[in-house]
């Protein structure tokens, strides 16, 4: 995704700013790089088990602590 825009004979610069923005906002550059701003990765179903048992053990050890009142 390149875009290229050269500077014309008589054409001052505030005029090739708007005319590179006009083509940045058409070409769509600008959706596609917000969009993958926050992409998070998919974690694999092993990935989200081993969370899944990690958390859980996490509970019942705070879960334990707090009837001892160690929390």
């Amino acid at each position: 995704m390149v875009l290229e825009v050269k500077k014309g004979e008589r054409e001052n610069s505030q005029n090739l700013i708007r005319r590179f923005t006009k083509r940045v906002q058409k070409s769509g550059i600008l959706l596609w790089a917000r969009k993958r701003r926050f992409h998070k990765r998919i974690k694999s179903k092993d990935m989200r088990k081993k969370a899944a048992m990690r958390r859980e053990n996490l509970r019942e050890e705070y879960e334990k602590l707090e009837k001892l009142g160690k929390v």
